[in-house]
């Protein structure tokens, strides 16, 4: 079953549900009107009866004249001593001796009831006559309930019909207002199985109508996932042919080495350290990639102490001074007492990494500075370079796995696979922080490192 016939059924019951209620309510309403009206008239019949009633010495009762009796052709008056013997009756109930009401004879107060008298149905009262608290006769006065029957029957009817038709308008309306309503869906899903159909996630669902209603959040939302997809499926094939690309070096060169010698038929220890070089490398991106996997995963654990972070800066300093060498200066600028809650190794694994780049793509002659510093509730570490820069259009996507800036950054032996970066990303983000980088062309770049100081 369709959304949009289960939604024009859903509809259509509400809709019979409340004209079901409000249609019981005008019955039960109509009806107690028109038998107050009833109830009205026979009163005043009874009262009118009871105003030309006397009582003779011997304490029965008569009744002086009848033409008030019949006041009313539909109404049907009965006058019973209290040993149950009929006085008095009006013409209009012709040759009836039989009670109105039998039951209403035994009772000892006034009493409205709806009896079944020869299949007709009439509404009867019946009122006690008493004098100085003894009862002396019993009044009771009846009419027809026909008109009443017949206007509850019709109005049953017409509320009936009118509900029907309602029911049916409400149905029709419903369906075509839910096919205007859900046809965006429709095109949703067309889209989608010509996506599905040429595998091309460049698509997008066009949707004409205003956008703040809820298919417009929908289509909002399946466009920003497609386009999430489109940019997760596009990564991951640069990331295939990056890895391919990166493993395909390496495993040339070990495997140019190994068939050098075994032409020469000896052991040459230049070949040797190409090979252990190339093995190395095939290791480090292999361990970049299995720490990436194990982060996006979950899988990847932080073991958070106190870690003071002043001497763990140090330490690196120390370490990029002997990676500079002779080739640039390294500078320490500043450094405070900072105390951070995090896993020290993985913080210097960030910390080495961003001085190892600065190092490497730092021209001789250069230099490289390092500070640390309080700022508020962070503790600012930085890094900058005097190297030649990223380009602006790279900025955005140094953080992404395998991208490398090839315009600023020359490719070497010793160049990264553009793993470092995204593993630093990761752990400085998941130590309540944020990596910040700001480069230009010819002036060199700075990365900056935000994390939570450590609270007593």
């Amino acid at each position: 079953m369709s959304l949009r016939l289960r939604l024009t059924l859903l509809y259509s019951t509400i809709i019979g549900g409340i004209l079901l209620v409000f249609g019981a309510s005008v019955y039960m309403l109509v009806n107690i009107i028109l038998l107050n009206q009833v109830d009205d008239t026979l009163a005043n019949v009874a009262s009118d009866i009871m105003n030309v009633a006397q009582i003779d010495s011997s304490g029965k009762i008569s009744v002086i004249s009848l033409p008030p009796l019949d006041m009313t052709a539909n109404a049907y008056v009965q006058v019973w001593s209290p040993k149950k013997e009929l006085v008095s009756t009006s013409p209009s109930i012709g040759m009836l001796t039989d009670p109105l009401d039998p039951a209403g004879l035994d009772t000892k107060g006034t009493v409205y009831r709806d009896v079944y008298l020869q299949s007709s149905h009439i509404r009867v009262l019946t009122v006690p006559l008493q004098i100085r608290g003894r009862t002396v006769g019993i009044l009771q006065v009846g009419t027809t309930l026909s008109v009443v029957d017949t206007t509850r029957g019709d109005l049953l009817a017409i509320m009936g019909v009118v509900a029907l038709l309602a029911v049916a308008l409400a149905g029709v309306g419903s369906w075509a207002v839910l096919g205007t309503a859900l046809s965006p869906l429709a095109s949703i899903t067309d889209t989608v199985d010509q996506i599905n159909r040429a595998d091309d996630l460049s698509r997008r669902i066009p949707y004409q109508a205003q956008t703040d209603d809820e298919i417009g959040e929908l289509v909002e939302s399946f466009n920003q996932t497609l386009e999430r997809l489109e940019s997760l499926f596009t990564s991951q094939q640069r990331f295939l042919a990056d890895v391919s690309h990166e493993l395909r070096t390496p495993l040339t060169v070990i495997k140019g080495n190994v068939d050098l010698m075994r032409r020469m038929k000896e052991v040459d220890e230049e070949s040797l350290n190409s090979i252990d070089q190339e093995a190395g490398r095939l290791t480090r991106l292999v361990g970049g990639l299995l720490m990436l996997a194990q982060a996006e995963s979950g899988k990847l654990t932080l073991t958070l102490r106190p870690v003071e972070l002043d001497s763990l800066l140090t330490e690196v300093f120390q370490q990029m001074r002997v990676l500079a060498g002779s080739k640039l200066r390294v500078h320490l600028n500043e450094i405070d007492q900072v105390v951070v809650n995090g896993d020290r190794d993985r913080l210097k694994q960030v910390l080495l990494n961003l001085g190892a780049n600065a190092v490497q793509y730092t021209p001789a002659g250069g230099d490289v500075f390092v500070s640390l510093a309080k700022v508020g509730e962070q503790a600012r570490l930085i890094v900058r370079d005097t190297g030649p820069g990223i380009p602006a259009e790279d900025l955005p996507h140094i953080f992404e796995r395998f991208y490398r800036a090839e315009k600023s950054r020359t490719r070497s032996k010793v160049s990264g696979f553009g793993l470092g970066l995204a593993i630093a990303h990761w752990i400085v983000e998941h130590h309540g922080g944020k990596i910040e980088v700001d480069s230009k062309e010819g002036k060199g770049t700075t990365f900056a490192i935000w994390l939570p100081l450590l609270k007593p």
